[in-house]
């Protein structure tokens, strides 16, 4: 949506919705999406025969853009031809057997597998012989480990605990074996069906179908695409008796050398990690010894007579469960469940330390020859999790109408429709079932949080809240807690009266809302009012809603410019009124207003203040200095704040002058707090609400109110003391945030830093105002202008709200206790910000005050009420309404982790101002070690107490918690400054879960492996060095930087035709954007830069990486799954402590 749109610019209530005939929604390059599901055949292993092997877009793409476009739709958007997943096409080792070999025969889709046809496997070494035959108890267990409810109806089944998890990159990951990452498998989530039973093993007993009276072969269309394992229903990485792989078995070792990756304790399976193995010989025996056979459709050509005696276990293929056979556990992986007898739901997935499987010794380089090494494949990766729900839920739009359901991922390209719930793009929940008592919720400690972006930017195919005029008498409201009407509320008597949803109390109907019931006891007027059929709608607000009983004025926009050495010398004071003189036209305003309504102002200081009379009918602009900033005002009322139409040769003479009248100044010296004073006194005596935008460059250290001492100190770091350098030196700009407040003065800064400026201080009144930090450290002209240009007229020009003020509602049972954001709260209840924008959310966390009932559930309703950007007065409403449990399985399988990490990040970067740091980790460890083990003692099946067990959707609580752990503010290396830490403190406190989610494990894409042709972004890999290949090129994005890192091994054609240079040598690290060439090449990976930035509310930076060069260490710091230089762990070692944390817990 433009941001000069105005928010209720839909179509009126009641008229077709624009986008939802047939669901198509542009993906990236606004190609349009199929409305068909992908093709059957998305999860095969190998190259189709007579199909190209393209790279599928199956990047990690993040979170729904701010600016309108709407994320990709991976998979989705590709032919079917295009989905035969090669997640890395590497060329030399391929998935399954050479395309040269003859085409793989297909069972037709209705055959039952019979024991008797089972494929012959090729023969295998003694490598297994410590796995003899399995009792059938447990080989049932075995063929269904990782798997998930074999009849999961829902899309939202999280991904497999597939076997390799995720990709190496030399070698592309099986996708078959990681089950459904095609959408063959799940019948179409519909809004009917109820929250999908995503891992329904857990606490029931394991034969029983998922639903008690329901076939599981029902929910197993005949259709199904061979080569899909269901989902996995909990993952854990275990030993005891089973191998820890879950999926497919790897095809068996060959007489010759091992293959990379094999085990020595179990089936290999992991694909080799180590970029640069060499291809496998070619001298070997039987099918091409590359990752396994298991996703093909069909059994593999029998090369060798089956040896009988070593049977390979196999976890998470689905099928018929069958007696032993020669050479394989159960059911030949990935068979489908064709009218046989469905098998027991699957049981946890497990992992564990001791028993996944680790590269061959003899591949280890001589020093990495521990004890035993878990293979990086074997535990949960976030591509793969990523991917799946993708292909699983990208493809059907999020229908809210029933309670309780759990969205897609925010990496997911999805369409909302409103059916009364807030869509997910305005509220995410931690749990969307939360426990009935607050013991149950003590004993699982998992967080009741919401992260609510009450001003989201929706994607053009989706509508805009509507507004609701209910003329003098406002919205209708519950008498006695207020709760705005919403779809809930209960009409009573006829329609006379409504029982309120959220206090039960019951309030007379006012003559003018009254309408009759039908024979269901809704309205009849039902689906004409917002207000009763949708989640997310905005009220006009009367004047009993506005300050002082008068409707507001329009806001007005400050500039307050640096005029200080620094600031000339750098350009910077040029440049800012060179872009200004364009961007005043860009104000935001209201959809049908002809100009925005905003007035602006200037002033310019260094250790005094000019401000600027720009009044239309003067000749040329005046200057007033105010040298006694001690004590604050402003000069001149009139003139000050005007209309840009209005004054605009005086603005256009006012930009030219000043970096002319200030061009030789030796003014060194900046005050900072007589701005913000200057610009509130200046929206006081205009008798409105606004935003200033100021541009600073250092310490304020001129005598003046606020100012400030240079106390940075890098020895107190890890140290009790450390706690110092997060809080403001004075309680000064607290008190001046205070006043802001009042006001509604929003406080933007842009911060041109050479050296420390205290940005703990400094950022006081941005925080608490509701505004920005934007930071551009030793900044440059020819390398950060680019970037700054970009943030400014974002920043200008979003859609935002001031004055407002917030309140969380809930049903009875459980109420708002914390709230973590940029604000300003004066009392317990109400969250206030002088102004809200598109981007920043608001976090609530609840606890339970009384029991919950499983029938009524819980309610939210967010109420915000703001002046908009032409001074309206609004209320906009969100609701939602959450499922309650009284068995903690259900809690677990309704979570979402990007939204627990969004909290538990937001917690531990708060706690960071009262505790050690030290203590905040290991409260962080603690806690979520509590909840994994809570899972284990009460959900999962028994089993040893050496597998690591962990939920389907919080596989991936460990890796991610580890990001948070390993990030500047809790383990700082040597190289982060005090203001950086800061920096990142305050911004990630206002993050959403898309921003959070790339922040901490940001997104590697092989640009190499892009395919030039479409408009798909390569697929995502792990975020560790060891999938880097030294002959490619990856680019990294975290939401704040874009790195591309260049291998020494890259083809000189690929460096000519991305940097126009003839050698890896020649490369500039300088380069701040890429040369503009005229080859696909270039331009595919130019598209690829531009459309990540488009959907990231900061403009990244791109900075070039050349392998084995000096900014490599930055580059590194980012790949998250590998150890970290300030002593963070690896991935694996990370899992391991966990797991150590937990065994504690349990015994």
């Amino acid at each position: 949506m433009s941001v000069n749109q105005q928010a209720h610019a839909g179509p009126p209530y009641g008229q077709p919705q624009p986008g939802y005939q047939g669901y198509q929604q542009p993906a990236y390059g606004g190609q349009p999406l199929p409305a068909v599901p992908q093709s059957q055949y998305g999860a095969y292993n190998g190259p189709m025969p007579g199909y190209q092997q393209p790279v599928p877009p199956q990047g990690s793409l993040r979170a729904p853009p701010t600016s309108g476009a709407p994320p990709p739709a991976s998979g989705a958007s590709l032919p079917s031809s295009h989905l035969a997943y090669s997640q890395f096409g590497h060329g030399d080792v391929q998935n399954g057997i050479p395309a040269s070999a003859a085409p793989m025969p297909r069972p037709p889709a209705s055959q039952p597998f019979l024991p008797g046809s089972a494929p012959t496997p090729v023969s295998q070494t003694s490598t297994f012989q410590q796995y003899g035959p399995l009792p059938a108890s447990v080989q049932q267990l075995s063929n269904h480990m990782a798997g998930m409810t074999v009849g999961s109806t829902a899309a939202s089944a999280p991904p497999p605990a597939g076997l390799g998890y995720g990709p190496s990159t030399s070698v592309p990951p099986v996708s078959g074996s990681f089950s459904a990452t095609g959408s063959g498998l799940y019948t179409p989530y519909t809004a009917s069906q109820g929250p999908p039973p995503t891992s329904v093993s857990q606490g029931l007993p394991l034969a029983q179908p998922p639903f008690p009276g329901q076939p599981i072969s029902t929910q197993h269309p005949p259709t199904q695409v061979p080569g899909f394992a269901s989902p996995p229903s909990s993952t854990g990485i275990g030993p005891s008796s089973y191998p820890p792989t879950t999926g497919a078995p790897r095809p068996p070792a060959m007489p010759g050398p091992p293959l990379p990756g094999q085990t020595l304790a179990g089936p290999p399976t992991s694909q080799p990690n180590h970029v640069s193995s060499p291809p496998p010989p070619a001298a070997l025996s039987g099918p091409h010894p590359g990752p396994p056979l298991s996703g093909l459709h069909g059994p593999p050509p029998s090369a060798h007579p089956p040896q009988p005696g070593y049977q390979m276990q196999q976890n998470g293929s689905f099928g018929q469960v069958r007696g032993p056979q020669p050479n394989y556990g159960g059911a030949y992986p990935g068979t489908p469940n064709y009218g046989s007898q469905p098998g027991p739901p699957p049981p946890a997935k497990r992992l564990d330390p001791d028993s996944i499987p680790s590269p061959q010794l003899n591949e280890l380089p001589p020093q990495q020859k521990p004890r035993h090494r878990i293979d990086p494949d074997a535990i949960p990766s976030p591509i793969q999790v990523i991917e799946d729900d993708r292909s699983n839920r990208g493809s059907e739009p999020f229908v809210t109408g029933v309670r309780g359901q759990v969205p897609p991922l925010v990496t997911t390209n999805f369409l909302v429709k409103d059916q009364g719930n807030a869509s997910p793009r305005y509220i995410r929940c931690t749990s969307y079932n939360i426990p009935c008592t607050s013991d149950m919720a003590k004993q699982s400690q998992v967080p009741l949080a919401a992260v609510i972006k009450p001003l989201a930017t929706l994607p053009p195919e989706e509508a805009l809240p509507y507004l609701v005029d209910h003329g003098e008498s406002g919205p209708v409201r519950c008498n006695r807690c207020k709760a705005y009407m919403c779809p809930f509320m209960q009409f009573i008597e006829g329609g006379r009266r409504f029982q309120c949803c959220f206090c039960s109390c019951v309030t007379e109907v006012p003559p003018h809302y009254f309408q009759h019931l039908d024979h269901t006891g809704k309205r009849v007027d039902f689906y004409d009012r917002p207000e009763l059929s949708l989640g997310s709608y905005e009220f006009l607000a009367t004047v009993d809603y506005c300050k002082n009983n008068k409707f507001p004025s329009p806001p007005a926009f400050i500039f307050m410019i640096d005029v200080s050495y620094n600031a000339v010398k750098s350009g910077l004071v040029r440049l800012i009124c060179e872009e200004l003189k364009s961007l005043l036209d860009y104000l935001p305003r209201e959809g049908n207003m002809e100009e925005s309504a905003i007035r602006v102002g200037f002033v310019t200081y260094n250790k005094v203040l000019h401000f600027y009379n720009v009044k239309s009918s003067l000749a040329q602009p005046q200057m007033m200095v105010v040298s006694d900033v001690a004590d604050m005002f402003v000069p001149l009322l009139d003139g000050f704040l005007v209309n840009v139409n209005e004054s605009r040769t005086v603005i256009a003479s006012l930009l030219d002058q000043i970096p002319e009248m200030f061009a030789d100044t030796r003014e060194t010296e900046t005050l900072f707090a007589p701005v913000i004073q200057a610009g509130l006194e200046a929206l006081k005596a205009a008798e409105c609400a606004g935003k200033l935008f100021i541009f600073h460059t250092s310490l304020p250290i001129a005598e003046a109110p606020g100012k400030l001492k240079n106390r940075d100190d890098r020895k107190l770091v890890n140290t009790d003391k450390e706690k110092a350098l997060f809080q403001p030196q004075t309680s000064f700009y607290n008190n001046l945030a205070k006043d802001c407040v009042a006001q509604g003065c929003c406080v933007d800064l842009f911060l041109f830093p050479n050296q420390y400026v205290d940005v703990a201080t400094l950022g006081v009144v941005p925080y608490q105002t509701g505004g920005s930090i934007y930071k551009y450290a030793y900044f440059q002209l020819e390398t950060d202008q680019e970037r700054f240009l970009n943030d400014l007229r974002r920043d200008v020009q979003k859609e935002v709200g001031f004055d407002a003020v917030m309140r969380v509602r809930t049903s009875t049972g459980i109420r708002a206790t914390d709230f973590f954001g940029a604000f300003y709260m004066s009392n317990t209840t109400d969250v206030e910000m002088a102004g809200l924008d598109c981007d920043k959310t608001i976090t609530v966390e609840f606890k339970h005050d009384d029991k919950l009932s499983e029938d009524s559930g819980a309610l939210l309703q967010c109420a915000l009420l703001y002046t908009s950007c032409a001074g309206q007065r609004r209320l906009r409403i969100h609701n939602l309404s959450l499922n309650c449990c009284t068995q903690l399985a259900d809690l677990y399988r309704n979570c979402e982790t990007d939204t627990l990490i969004n909290y538990l990040a937001k917690y531990a970067y708060r706690a960071v101002l009262n505790s050690p740091v030290k203590t905040v980790r290991d409260a962080l460890v603690s806690q979520c070690a509590q909840i994994l083990a809570c899972y284990r003692k009460n959900c999962a099946s028994p089993s040893s107490a050496g597998q690591l067990i962990l939920p389907e959707c919080m596989k991936l609580l460990p890796v991610y918690l580890n990001c948070v752990l390993k990030s500047d503010v809790l383990q700082p290396g040597p190289e982060v400054t005090t203001d950086d830490r800061a920096y990142i403190r305050q911004l990630v406190t206002s993050m959403d879960v898309a921003e959070t989610n790339v922040f901490f494990y940001p997104r590697l894409l092989p640009l190499t492996k892009a395919d030039v042709d479409s408009d798909a972004l390569p697929a995502a890999i792990r975020n560790s060095e060891e999938r880097l290949s030294k002959g490619d090129i990856y680019l990294l994005e975290n939401g704040l930087n874009i790195f591309v890192w260049v291998g020494v091994n890259v083809q000189q054609g690929l460096i000519q035709n991305l940097f126009g240079v003839s050698s890896f040598s020649q490369i500039s690290n300088a380069l701040s954007t890429l040369p503009v060439l005229d080859n696909p090449f270039s331009k595919k990976v130019r598209s690829v830069v531009d459309m990540l930035r488009v959907q990231r509310s900061r403009y990244m930076k791109l900075i070039i990486v050349k392998q084995e060069d000096k900014l490599e260490m930055l580059f590194k710091h980012f790949l998250v799954e590998d150890k970290s230089l300030s002593g963070g762990a690896s991935y694996v070692d990370f899992l391991c402590h966990m797991h150590k944390e937990i065994r504690q817990l349990l015994s």
